[in-house]
């Protein structure tokens, strides 16, 4: 390493390994001496990368004689991408007269402040009004790191760009200036500036002290790519001090001149009055941000020198000109066509196409799985991809294998975030259901002995609240509870809740945040804190807090939930070191001078490795590249520089699926890049028997078809009750009757459940029910109706569908029933449950109605929201109801509504239907052959008819041994409650087809 004058700028090719390379070489050369590496200072550009570096250190030392080692002092230069602020080394306090940085959060409370003064109304509130503070915030850093003043933003030229862009670009120009205007006012007010800015300023105190005193010990900074004018002047002085250097990663020195060239301008335009980067520039290209930050440090590509070590475990050498190949910019692509065989050798990458993102993660962590059968070998998953990086280390659990993902999880993910989310949205939506009980039975929530009773009542609550949305706030819950007998209960939860409750709009949000960090503590004490999540959370909190107060902002509390989510994120929680030591899952941050003998490069598609570039939603593209701001595809080509580093390992595999969630995808540019650089030898690269070894986990040995359900219950299992509409049931599928009424099963509706049919015909047998009781108002029906629906919290959408059916068919049966009293038809029987005992089994059910007729006859009715029973379904015997009613009946098993038995037998079978018959709503049948009808059941024959198949149903299933056989009449159809209960799909085949799942003739019987 030469010490002659000028810079020293070196660069660690891609095969080599940086930090492991980097290791190698500075031990040699500063290690002499008394303290030995002691004295040598390091600048890296991570908190991560100092990590990286100790472990190369401990692995270096592991293969010298000498006992120990004295690490050198390692500054941290700081990632604004991972929040990192600067180490002691570059902010001493010998800069005190450098003004402090203002907090973050602040700013971006006083941003949205700012933003409403702007632009008043239109600027928006509550969270939509905070991200786009946010954004405001993210493009001010943008340019401060730039190095560009706000007064460049005034040049004529930017103003011309303006002028010429469409009406939004330019009202959004304006809106930033003024915005920025008065924040920067305010910063002067304080005594502050903002955190780029002071960060360049400590670059440059850092930079002119050592240029005019160089420092006594040696300083390298390695690793740092960043292009920042401001941090690019200080490696140049970096390179200058006396045994200093800057040691770039992955730069590519056997780069051709004229690809270098066709990289563009890269900041060094020709004439100083253009801009800094060039409509052509191959701004995509993983070297073109090399080439900024050496054209910014004023260093030419013929001085940057070649690292002379490799690193522990590098590749072969021509995978690096490889690599250069792979990423040519467009023009210089040509050459593929004519590259030899050996410049397009890919030993030891590996291409694995999977299906779609399970499969592939499964075979990942086979490939993990394997790779650490051999001792001492390293593996690193690199990937974008959160929810990847999930599954695998799900899927490495099966075989015991821990694995952080060090790229860690936002805050709104884990236990603890989640938590204050759902107390957010408790209050948001009033205490809805779904956040209330996913708040109530929440890991953290009522923690303690406690717990399993805590859980239990949270049970029965969740049962209660199945079906559609009470009403709005804590009252209707407090009722609820009181019915369930959970009273004491729900007392502790509302003294927990009634404080939010009690926030208003306009208050201010520290406030706010302060009753919910109080809630959060009394529904789960100091567990909540507890952990690495907890922490966060805590700081998050805190921070926001003290923001907030001071930045005076007020808030809506129906927008807490959303405005913590976005806070949130924005946090990472990196869980704490102690997984597998030869693991490591990796975020392309992370990653960043990482190492290993097997690297996995998963996700890569489009959108996600490289990411889709995100425009700038406040200033426009012309006038960000005007002021020398990198554009949006700039990250494309450091997302390329990532895959270099990565592909520069020993092994590597290559992995992407087909789809995702949502749909197909399209493999990376990447991707696509390799495979035709490859040409022909792409099929020698394919990974195939991982897939297979993937699959195979998953297949297992095949399992003869489920046999066709048929429970055979003793005698005693079988004496049960019959209820009037279980009959039909019986008959129709015996095993659903022997899964509701012997076994007992029910299906849950689910929380906040949209109205089924069910429920609509509950709630229009509750109207008819209240009106007869009523006196059958003439005027009174819709006033009813009205009510009902008001008690059963019917959804004002829901309700306002359904209102113009229902009332014309109210309508109609009211119509019935004044017709019904002027011929001498009178009701005695409204909603009435009765029962009888036949053969010694008890068969009981409810009657819609019973009226009298004129000559002393019962006639029943039965009310159906959809259309009723056909004749033909009737005469087969399966739908019954009305003939067992009228056998109950017979048997003075029903009372009037004076409580006197009704004596009588039935003349008359109807239904009354709320379905549209021609051109109205609302209509009155029999489902006996009557008049014309060419079939059916004659109206004299009904009941014997009735009893011959109530006696055919007890023989065979309730008194008799015959199974309860699953789907008895498969072209029946049925409702399906108990489809997977009796797994259906498994067997139905082998009958020939398949009936309706989901029961669509039988649920349209009670469906408007």
């Amino acid at each position: 390493m030469p010490e002659g004058g000028g810079p020293r700028v070196y660069s660690i090719a891609a095969h080599r390994g940086f930090a492991d390379a980097l290791v190698a070489g500075l031990v040699p050369r500063y290690s002499e001496g008394e303290l030995g590496l002691a004295r040598l200072t390091l600048l890296l550009p991570s908190r991560r990368a100092v990590r990286t570096v100790t472990e190369a250190f401990v692995r270096h030392s592991g293969t010298t004689d000498r006992p120990g080692m004295l690490l050198p002092r390692m500054a941290v230069v700081g990632d604004l991408d991972l929040d990192e602020t600067l180490g002691p080394l570059l902010d001493p306090l010998g800069a005190a007269d450098i003004p402090p940085a203002a907090d973050l959060t602040r700013r971006w409370l006083r941003l949205a402040h700012y933003l409403r003064e702007v632009e008043g109304a239109e600027a928006g509130k509550g969270a939509a009004l905070l991200r786009r503070a946010w954004e405001l915030g993210r493009t001010m850093d943008r340019l401060l790191v730039e190095g560009i003043a706000p007064i460049d933003l005034m040049s004529e030229r930017v103003i011309g760009i303006v002028g010429d862009l469409a009406g939004h670009w330019t009202d959004n120009t304006r809106t930033f200036l003024m915005v920025q205007q008065y924040w920067i006012a305010e910063l002067a007010e304080r005594g502050e500036i903002d955190a780029p800015e002071r960060r360049n300023r400590l670059f440059e105190h850092a930079a002119a002290e050592w240029r005019a005193v160089p420092p006594q010990y040696p300083v390298v900074a390695a690793g740092v790519t960043s292009a920042s004018p401001a941090l690019a002047r200080l490696l140049r002085v970096v390179s200058e001090l006396p045994g200093g250097s800057v040691v770039l990663p992955d730069f590519d020195l056997a780069l051709p001149g004229e690809v270098w060239d066709e990289l563009g301008i890269a900041g060094k335009p020709e004439n100083p009055d253009e801009p800094p980067f060039g409509r052509g520039d191959a701004v995509t290209h993983p070297q073109y941000h090399l080439k900024l930050l050496l054209n910014r440090m004023g260093i030419a590509r013929e001085e940057v020198s070649a690292w002379h070590r490799s690193g522990y475990g590098a590749s072969p050498a021509e995978r690096s000109t490889v690599i250069s190949n792979l990423f040519l910019p467009p023009r210089a692509s040509a050459a593929w066509v004519e590259l030899p065989a050996e410049k397009r050798r890919l030993s030891g990458v590996r291409l694995m196409e999977s299906t779609h993102p399970e499969q592939e993660a499964q075979a990942i962590a086979v490939l993990i799985r394997e790779a650490l059968e051999v001792p001492e070998r390293r593996v690193a998953l690199i990937t974008p991809d959160r929810g990847l990086a999930g599954r695998v280390v799900a899927h490495l659990t099966r075989w015991g294998i821990e694995a952080d993902d060090t790229a860690g999880r936002p805050l709104a993910q884990t236990a603890a975030g989640r938590l204050m989310l759902l107390l957010a949205e408790v209050l948001a939506e009033q205490a809805a259901p779904v956040p209330l009980i996913a708040l109530l039975v929440h890991p953290l929530a009522g923690g303690g002995e406690g717990r399993a009773r805590w859980l239990e009542s949270a049970r029965k609550l969740d049962l209660a609240l199945r079906g559609p949305r009470p009403g709005a706030g804590l009252a209707a819950l407090a009722d609820l509870a009181e019915q369930e007998k959970l009273g004491e209960w729900w007392s502790a939860v509302e003294a927990v809740l009634a404080p939010l409750f009690a926030l208003t709009e306009g208050q201010p949000l520290e406030a706010m945040l302060a009753a919910l960090v109080d809630a959060a503590e009394a529904l789960c004490g100091e567990a909540i804190w507890a952990q690495a999540d907890g922490r966060s959370l805590s700081a998050m909190v805190e921070e926001l807090r003290g923001a907030a107060g001071s930045a005076g902002t007020l808030f809506d509390p129906r927008e807490l939930h959303a405005m913590l989510r976005d806070a949130m994120d924005r946090v990472s929680v990196r869980p704490p070191w102690g997984g597998h030591p030869r693991v490591s899952i990796y975020g392309l941050l992370e990653a960043r001078m990482s190492r290993a003998d097997l690297v996995i490069c998963g996700g890569l598609v489009e959108g996600v490795w490289p990411a889709s570039p995100s425009q700038d939603a406040l200033l426009p593209p012309a006038v960000l590249r005007a002021l020398g701001v990198p554009g949006a595809d700039f990250r494309i080509g450091l997302a390329a520089h990532d895959l270099a580093a990565a592909l520069g390992a020993p092994e590597v595999v290559l992995s992407w699926a087909l789809r995702d969630a949502g749909g197909p995808v399209i493999p990376s540019r990447f991707v696509l890049r390799v495979k035709a650089l490859l040409g022909e030898q792409a099929e020698r690269h394919v990974e195939s028997d991982v897939l297979r070894l993937a699959r195979m986990l998953d297949d297992a040995p095949p399992v003869a078809g489920h046999p066709r359900p048929q429970p055979m219950p003793s005698p005693d299992q079988r004496r049960v009750d019959l209820a009037v509409t279980g009959l039909d049931r019986l008959r129709g599928d015996p095993y659903e009757f022997y899964a509701n009424a012997i076994l007992r099963l029910r299906k849950l509706d689910a929380l906040d459940a949209e109205p089924s049919a069910a429920w609509k015909g509950e709630v229009a047998h509750k109207i008819l029910e209240d009106w007869h009781k009523a006196g059958e108002p003439v005027d009174g029906l819709h006033a009813i109706a009205q009510a009902v629906l008001t008690e059963k919290n019917a959804h004002p959408l829901m309700r306002a569908l359904w209102w113009p059916r229902l009332s014309a068919a109210l309508d109609t049966f009211r119509e019935l029933v004044l017709a019904h009293k002027t011929a001498g038809r009178r009701v005695v029987a409204s909603e009435a449950w009765g029962d009888m005992r036949y053969r010694d089994i008890r068969i009981h059910g409810r009657a819609d109605r019973i009226d009298r007729l004129p000559d002393g006859s019962l006639a029943v009715v039965d009310y159906k929201t959809g259309s009723p029973p056909t004749p033909r379904r009737v005469e087969e015997g399966f739908a019954l109801q009305l003939g067992l009613i009228a056998l109950i009946a017979q048997a003075g098993g029903f009372k009037d509504m004076q409580g006197r038995e009704i004596v009588g037998e039935a003349g008359e079978f109807e239904y009354w239907s709320m379905a549209k018959d021609k051109n109205r709503f609302g209509y009155a049948t029999t489902p006996l052959k009557v008049g014309k009808r060419r079939s059916g059941i004659e109206p004299d024959d009904f009941l014997p008819e009735t009893e011959r198949y109530l006696n055919d149903a007890l023989d065979r299933w309730i008194l008799g041994t015959e199974p309860f056989t699953a789907r008895l009449n498969p072209e029946l159809g049925s409702y399906a409650d108990y489809d997977q209960l009796m797994r259906l799909d498994e067997w139905i085949t082998s009958l020939g087809s398949r009936p309706d799942a989901g029961g669509e003739r039988a649920g349209a019987e009670d469906e408007v």
